[in-house]
């Protein structure tokens, strides 16, 4: 097992590595120059020519990605042509509501996605079966932000005043501010130590920071606020998860040992949640692991609609400024993540199957 994940991580080396090369060629051959991007197309060649060997980027772009490269390796990621902060302190602020956003998103695409899939395999050719694929479909193809502005129409303009009224936008009610646990609990923090930035991150989590301080007035306000976005976000994953697990489901139940389970004697219950489902689960825990991508690629729409400062909305901000440095390091800590929740379900794989542990 030990085995298994210390190579499994140095695999993960090269990929990143190659995600790095291929943002970094990317986002220089993105038109335009950042120059112009950042100080307006009326900028001169000489302010330009001054802007660019402030930020090196009049350097061969072999140099560029040499120093680049050896920065990273220090966890510098640069400091941002946009906003002028170092792009590390910028991720400790945005990542944490990004992180929140898809983990909910994904947690509504999980609870409901895998027991809509088996009971529509359960109920093959059924209406309900019919009902919930033609659901899936519909999922699949809303797309995030038409879905996101009809919510955000329907729960805060159409059912305002009612019980079922929603937040159309923001993180917070205005007035509402999360205090950070480590000044709840009175912790002296060095600003600017590696302690400092290492608590921010996680007291910026505000389901966490509100649920280890028992500010329950701040938990509720904050999950209001994101049910919207979390399930705009999540329809596209989960109408794939709920294909995917009818799919594996009516697979298995075709096989002997279902039919003899059945001959048994056994609840139907037991044979479909004990035998079935679980030996369905290998694709369907690929699949949900794949779809942390498409929760990634979706929060950059998400976030800009529902007016949330995540790393989405930032990321769609620099690509259109042409900030390299905020585009390249999101990027690569984006991949990490994604790579990291990948290396996790392999690992799931050896407790689903136990055969998988003998090879």
């Amino acid at each position: 097992m030990i085995q298994y994940t210390i190579r499994r991580l140095l695999l993960a080396i090269p990929v990143l590595f190659g995600i790095l090369v291929v943002t970094f060629a990317l986002a220089r051959l993105i038109p335009g120059e950042p120059c112009k991007a950042m100080l307006g197309e009326k900028a001169t060649a000489e302010v330009c020519e001054r802007f660019n060997e402030q930020n090196g980027f009049n350097e061969p772009i072999y140099v560029q990605f040499g120093i680049y490269m050896g920065n990273v390796l220090k966890g510098d990621f640069g400091e941002s042509i946009r906003y002028s902060r170092p792009v590390t302190l910028i991720l400790i602020e945005r990542l944490p509501l990004t992180i929140e956003l898809g983990t909910i998103a994904m947690i509504i695409a999980i609870l409901i996605g895998v027991p809509a899939g088996v009971l529509s395999a359960v109920k093959r050719n059924s209406a309900v079966d019919v009902v919930t694929m033609v659901g899936a479909n519909v999922g699949v193809s809303m797309p995030v932000y038409w879905l996101g502005l009809m919510l955000q129409f329907a729960f805060a303009l159409l059912l305002r005043d009612t019980f079922l009224q929603l937040p159309p936008s923001g993180r917070l009610t205005a007035g509402l501010v999360a205090v950070p646990y480590y000044e709840v609990w009175g912790w002296n923090l060095v600003d600017g130590s590696f302690s400092f930035y290492f608590h921010e991150f996680f007291a910026n989590m505000y389901i966490f920071n509100s649920i280890i301080t028992g500010d329950w007035k701040i938990l509720g306000d904050v999950i209001k606020h994101l049910i919207l976005p979390a399930f705009a976000l999540s329809t596209i994953p989960l109408a794939i998860i709920a294909r995917m697990t009818r799919s594996s489901m009516l697979e298995v139940l075709k096989l002997d040992y279902i039919r003899t389970a059945r001959s048994k004697g056994l609840e139907t219950q037991v044979v479909i949640l004990k035998h079935a489902l679980r030996n369905a689960m290998l694709p369907i825990v690929t699949i949900i692991g794949l779809q942390v991508g498409t929760i990634f690629a979706g929060a950059v729409l998400t976030e800009s609609i529902f007016g949330l400062a995540g790393v989405g909305r930032i990321l769609f901000e620099a690509i259109t400024a042409r900030d390299y440095f905020i585009i390249q390091g999101f990027t690569i800590v984006i991949a990490m993540g994604y790579v990291f929740v990948n290396l996790l379900v392999d690992l799931s794989y050896v407790f689903i199957d136990p055969r998988i542990r003998l090879e």
